[in-house]
């Protein structure tokens, strides 16, 4: 039977696409439909900005084989039954030019995962069905030593993109103070995430512990932030999820589409431009690449400093009191109870 695939141009390979009209994201008001074909192209068209994010980096992908849909859910350790999953382990039958890198898992359990290494790779991943790469902060060449400190700010309960944009102006400001350049970007959805580059000296429990000094010292600094981990605490604050700094937690990449109406992109910005971004959906597949050809790429510049991490680790030293860690971690040294305090026993 002959097949519906066709072949795309791919940073001087040529990469098959099945199902090519196979629709992925539907029309909305805001946004015409994107089909399987679209968005391998897309990653072809941002491939400066997504090279400089993902390459020589462990990946997962987020795969929604069937289009994302209304009423669609992601699968989990729970509940394997849903439309979309992540691919943590590198998958048969990839190219001779798709390469993986070896990591190991908080279970202590190694595993090889897709290492991004050229658009191809991208373009490929994007054919079997991924929308969205989860880099791990770490380079094939150390994958126990972080070179990214990721700060993520997700807005809570009546919190708002706007305030998400507000505390990120202040998390610079605090950066700046410690001799540290950071960069932006939308998350795609509510959020915005704040990278820096450090040094690959330290362990992911070093980094994780920066990066709660990091997020206590915004939360006395500004309110409406919160470093509470459980919910229920949480209230109408900005969260600052620390423990997207740990091992295996990722942070969909920079250019990368997210499972949301309107195929909208985790966009890099200036600081300047973020301050003036009042809808985060501007940013789709659809506007996103003449963006970046006509300005650049706003992290152009995000490897040319690699920090150090002792200022965050000077504040971890002033107040080492730990935090709960993912559930899906083993029990870890000084941690607290890894129960809600609702449903905590009362002494």
């Amino acid at each position: 039977m002959a097949s519906d695939a066709v072949e795309i141009e791919a940073g001087g390979r040529t990469v098959r696409v099945s199902s090519p009209t196979r629709v992925i994201y539907e029309e909305t008001e805001l946004s015409p439909e994107v089909t399987k074909l679209m968005v391998a192209q897309y990653y072809v068209a941002v491939e400066d900005g997504l090279l400089r994010a993902l390459r020589n980096r462990p990946v997962a992908l987020e795969r929604w084989p069937k289009g994302v849909r209304e009423g669609m859910e992601m699968s989990t350790r729970a509940d394997s039954h849903g439309d979309a999953f992540y691919q943590k382990r590198m998958m048969r039958g990839a190219p001779s030019y798709v390469e993986s890198t070896r990591v190991l898992f908080p279970s202590g359990r190694p595993a090889d995962e897709l290492c991004v290494t050229e658009v191809a790779v991208a373009a490929w991943a994007a054919h079997m069905g991924a929308i969205t790469f989860h880099p791990w902060p770490t380079r094939r060449a150390d994958n126990d030593r972080p070179d990214e400190l990721r700060i993520d700010l997700d807005p809570f309960g009546s919190a708002t993109f706007a305030d998400a944009v507000r505390v990120a102006d202040v998390a610079r400001e605090l950066f700046a103070e410690l001799g540290v350049r950071a960069f932006a970007k939308t998350s795609g959805k509510r959020g915005i995430h704040v990278y820096t580059r450090i040094e690959p000296r330290w362990t992911f429990t070093d980094v994780r512990h920066a990066a709660i000094a990091f997020a206590r010292a915004l939360e006395e600094r500004t309110e409406g932030v919160t470093t509470k981990w459980w919910k229920e605490e949480r209230g109408d604050n900005v969260f600052v999820d620390f423990n997207q700094n740990c091992r295996d937690r990722t942070i969909a990449s920079a250019y990368s589409l997210r499972p949301a109406p309107g195929a909208t992109v985790s966009m890099p910005v200036t600081w300047d431009e973020l301050r003036g971004v009042t809808d985060p959906r501007d940013f789709t597949l659809h506007t996103v690449p003449a963006r970046l050809a006509a300005d650049g790429d706003a992290w152009a510049e995000i490897d040319d400093v690699r920090h150090s991490l002792e200022p965050l680790l000077e504040l971890w030293a002033a107040d080492p009191t730990e935090m709960p860690y993912p559930p899906e971690y083993p029990k870890m040294p000084g941690e607290p109870k890894r129960v809600q305090p609702s449903k905590a026993k009362k002494a």
